[in-house]
């Protein structure tokens, strides 16, 4: 169950998207002509999401913000499916197979 500690820190991890300049990431990802097969984790865009969703995925899977608050206000499943395959890429060209692999957890645990 989420608690007042939970909405505040959710509360700061909203401002910091905003300061980040997430809005224009949603938008650019959600775009008609974003190729999510050709996404790349040199676009600012697609860094941008993926580093902030990273971040949200670790407060979550150390439980310091409840689960079921972030699923129930973010749409993780989303931003994860228009950018997996970047992750992929990045992760065999690093050879670093947990690379964001806090956001991949809290995407797939998001119901659907």
């Amino acid at each position: 169950m989420a608690t007042q500690k939970d909405a505040e820190l959710l509360v700061l991890l909203l401002r910091w998207s905003t300061e980040m300049g997430a809005e224009a990431a949603y938008a650019e990802i959600f775009a008609d002509n974003f190729r999510k097969e050709d996404a790349s984790l040199s676009n600012p865009a697609v860094g941008k999401l993926l580093t902030y969703g990273e971040a949200v995925g670790t407060f979550v899977k150390h439980g310091l913000l409840d689960k079921g608050l972030v699923n129930d206000f973010w749409l993780s499943s989303a931003v994860w499916d228009r950018l997996e395959a970047a992750v992929v890429r990045g992760r065999e060209a690093m050879g670093e197979p947990r690379l964001f692999e806090n956001f991949e957890s809290l995407a797939k645990s998001a119901p659907v």
